[in-house]
């Protein structure tokens, strides 16, 4: 079994910007040689978040209103209250979702379904560059 980090850079917007990252992720199992598999995809830090979806824009939309229904900027939150740096409601939000999923491949390809792609959700109030981890192991 042979272990393979790769990493995906990331220009975001912030503010619950979804990207597509599932091509990213296919490229660099391409570069792995690596056959079959399980690609863990990881984003350090406290504001992002990962997920698979149907990537179209209609969703897109949907999931930006759902955040904003579920946890609504401009609320008074005690982390705002602490750091004074607005983004406690981005905390939350990524808390939901989570910083990692786990991906199976075989024979060279990601199975994931017909529609599902993987995204990056940054819910930071600011533009950021995001480093992502993508831990390949497999053979």
């Amino acid at each position: 079994m042979s272990i393979v980090t790769k990493h995906i850079e990331l220009s975001t917007h912030g503010n619950a910007e979804s990207i597509d990252i599932t091509g990213n992720i296919r490229d660099a199992l391409k570069d792995t040689g690596l056959s079959d598999g399980v690609v863990t995809v990881f984003v350090p830090g406290a504001t992002g978040a990962l997920s698979t979806v149907e990537y179209e824009p209609g969703l897109i939309k949907d999931m930006s209103e759902l955040w904003e229904r579920l946890v609504p900027e401009g609320q008074e939150y005690y982390h705002d209250l602490k750091w004074g740096d607005g983004n406690g409601h981005s905390h939350l939000r990524a808390t939901l979702i989570g910083p990692s999923l786990s991906i199976p491949f075989t024979g060279k390809a990601l199975t994931l379904g017909t529609w599902q792609q993987v995204i990056f959700i940054d819910f930071d109030v600011r533009r950021r560059t995001r480093r992502i981890v993508l831990q390949f192991m497999g053979e």
